[in-house]
């Protein structure tokens, strides 16, 4: 069993009886939601119930964060990362992720759906409907209205006597004035009247306490006191609504802000996601806030709890994040911040590119990665106000997309934007490969023919080099997966030109080589691809090159199960696996454990192989295809699986077959990385 709750940052304090009835109702009821005004801790409570049940649902907890998104188009696409399903099919991802949950016994989070409560409302429909075996827990500010909906209101954390609200400040002034104490009668008096002012709201009682680095508590008191006094009625105070107590603490903590952090707070609300440093310098630099000021103000937001810190990166709370909208707009900013954000990820794929073929590239796979929702931001906003730009950007990242995970992202991206600018240029010749090899990686081979003949078209009329290289790889590529290995080493032949030359002069050259290589084990002659193989690898090795050497090692590894030598075989498939679990490829995993299994049952392990075949079977369910690959490697994985199953016999088989094909993907193949076969 396994999960992808997020792990907590702080402290977590109180919510015990909260705690407590949401596991009862999670063990009534297949649709809970959380409900409450923001910051109030709906996410927090959640991790926790979500942790203290998984051991009741067989195949995990699966968490969806959908705060990052603007509008419903990546919601599917979301649910479907959460649950670890990367559909290579043209189903629709709905049909898609419906067929994935059907037979699972699973907890699904979706966390933040105030702002997509209709699309969420119709999605769950779909959902509980196919998957009875799902139970799910949502957190929004509103209930989804759907039938089976059973909503819990979670309130603030009490504030009166000893109460866990003061617990919270009393935690959080610890580590925002370590040497702080706040038993002195002054101190206790403060910071009960603080918690009794904020009224007991955990995010509001985070930045109140963040402000001890800087004030005393009996300072906060009175500048809250008098706050909250000028909003109440002369005859004395009243009870505000929650929703205003939160704005008035989130106000009066952006007011003791120095201005170049309310600066940068406005501006960092442009970001949908996470965010690194130099996103942030690039896209909120300007003015009087400097780049080297960007950074150092983004520490002092952190400690003032505006930010919290992911690793290497910072993320904003959505009720931050919309006081910041707000006040972007009072600065008559939106459109520039837009405009600039479009910009930078517009370079940052242009960047990712040139960086496919050099010692970053692994690293490149998870920075796009990373990035995935401002990248798909900034698309929206270029497919409005600059399509060319727009073909640009998809094309940069298309491959990228289409190896990891978000194809039909890809598909979808790329053909808005070949729709958006029915032009001819550079951009759009680019752009219809990478739609080709999205459709390519789907199963459509004749489309995928089509615009490989079309992108090749287009290359020649521009006399664009790489453009012709790019379309000699994707015909090649169909037609190899097609079963005629001949016609696709006879296109690779024309495109690369007679010999010397270096494969590592550009991407496209380098793609063609290995479906010359792919080829040439098609049409059996082994040795030369062997040699080829060999001699590509190498290369690959000393320019840190992984996605190339992947598929070098997947050659090698078919070409040494071919010629009879199933321990070089299982070496190379390891090598595959490995590459293509730091680049983030299920397909390429997929088929590397097809290899593995084969090389295995090879040597005569048939249990071993039954095992590692199902873990294979687990990652074909998650690209939502059958067993997949060139026709020869279908033909060695079938005559292998006969063998394995001759060694133990077909009950035995059967049933370590099933066995490893319901484990969770991810847990099987770090099993088998480690050598547990």
């Amino acid at each position: 069993m396994a999960s992808n709750i997020p792990e907590e940052s702080t402290s977590f304090v109180g919510r015990q009886a909260e705690l407590w009835r949401i596991d009862n109702e999670l063990t009534e009821h297949r649709l809970i939601t959380l409900t409450g005004p923001g910051g109030v801790g709906k996410t927090r409570i959640a991790m926790r119930a979500a942790r203290a049940a998984a051991v009741r649902f067989p195949d995990g907890v699966c968490w969806a964060d959908l705060w990052p998104l603007q509008g419903d188009g990546l919601l599917v696409a979301s649910v479907c990362d959460a649950v670890g399903l990367a559909d290579h099919t043209a189903r629709t991802p709905v049909a898609a992720l419906c067929e994935w949950l059907a037979d699972k016994r699973l907890l699904l989070v979706l966390d933040s759906c105030e702002h997509l409560v209709d699309a969420c409302r119709d999605l769950l429909g779909d959902l509980l409907t196919a998957a009875p075996g799902v139970t799910v827990l949502v957190t929004s500010r509103q209930p989804l209205d759907i039938v089976g909906e059973w909503t819990t209101e979670i309130g603030p954390l009490p504030y009166t006597g000893d109460n866990d609200a003061l617990a919270l400040f009393t935690q959080r002034a610890g580590t925002a004035a370590p040497g702080l104490r706040l038993t002195t009668p002054l101190h206790a008096q403060a910071a009960a009247v603080i918690c009794r002012r904020l009224e007991g709201i955990p995010l509001a009682l985070e930045l109140a306490g963040a402000q001890l680095a800087h004030s005393s508590v009996e300072r906060i008191a009175e500048r809250l006191t008098s706050r909250f006094d000028t909003l109440d009625p002369a005859d004395g105070p009243v009870r505000l609504p929650r929703h205003r107590t939160l704005r008035c603490a989130i106000g009066w903590s952006h007011e003791l802000c120095a201005p170049l952090e309310r600066l940068l707070w406005a501006r960092l609300s442009v970001f949908r996601g996470t965010f690194d440093e130099e996103s942030a310098s690039a896209v909120c630099a300007g003015g009087p806030l400097t780049g080297p000021e960007v950074r150092s103000t983004l520490a002092a937001l952190a400690a003032k709890s505006v930010l919290t810190r992911e690793g290497t990166r910072f993320r904003m709370l959505d009720t931050l994040r919309e006081y910041g909208r707000m006040w972007l707009a009072e600065l008559d900013e939106v459109t520039a911040l837009a405009d600039r954000h479009a910009a930078h990820f517009a370079d940052f794929g242009r960047r990712a590119e040139l960086g496919w073929l050099g010692p970053e590239q692994v690293s490149w796979y998870r920075r796009v990665a990373d990035a995935h929702v401002d990248l798909c931001t900034a698309l929206d906003h270029l497919l409005v106000t600059d399509p060319d730009r727009a073909q640009q950007l998809s094309a940069s990242i298309g491959l990228f997309w289409s190896c990891c995970g978000h194809l039909h992202e890809a598909r979808e991206y790329v053909a808005r934007a070949l729709a958006a600018q029915p032009e001819p240029s550079p951009a759009r010749t680019r752009a219809l490969w990478a739609l080709g090899v999205a459709v390519l990686l789907q199963g459509d081979l004749a489309l995928a023919d089509a615009l490989g003949l079309e992108c090749a078209r287009a290359a020649r009329a521009s006399d664009d080099a790489e453009a012709v290289l790019a379309a000699g790889y994707l015909i090649g590529l169909t037609h190899l997966i097609a079963g005629r290995p001949m016609s696709a080493h006879t296109v690779a032949e024309q495109v690369l030109g007679p010999p010397p030359y270096d494969p590592f002069d550009s991407p496209g050259r380098l793609r063609c080589q290995l479906v010359q290589i792919f080829a040439l084990t098609g049409l059996g002659e082994l040795a030369r691809a062997r040699a080829e193989a060999t001699a590509l690898r190498r290369g690959c090795v000393e320019r840190g090159e992984y996605w190339t050497r992947s598929y070098t090692d997947y050659q090698l590894s078919l070409i040494s199960l071919l010629q009879g030598r199933p321990e070089e075989s299982a070496e190379h498939a390891r090598a595959m696996l490995s590459a293509k679990q730091g680049i983030g490829d299920k397909f390429g995993i997929a088929l590397g454990l097809d290899l593995l299994a084969a090389a295995v049952a090879a040597q005569g392990d048939g249990a071993a192989a039954a095992r590692v075949y199902g873990s294979g079977q687990a990652i074909w369910r998650t690209v939502g295809h059958p067993q997949r690959g060139t026709p020869e490697l279908r033909a060695v994985r079938e005559q292998c699986e006969q063998r394995a199953r001759a060694a133990i016999g077909d009950q035995a088989y059967t049933e370590l077959f099933h066995r490893a094909s319901e484990e969770r993907p991810g847990t099987s193949l770090a099993r088998i990385l480690a050598g547990d076969l």
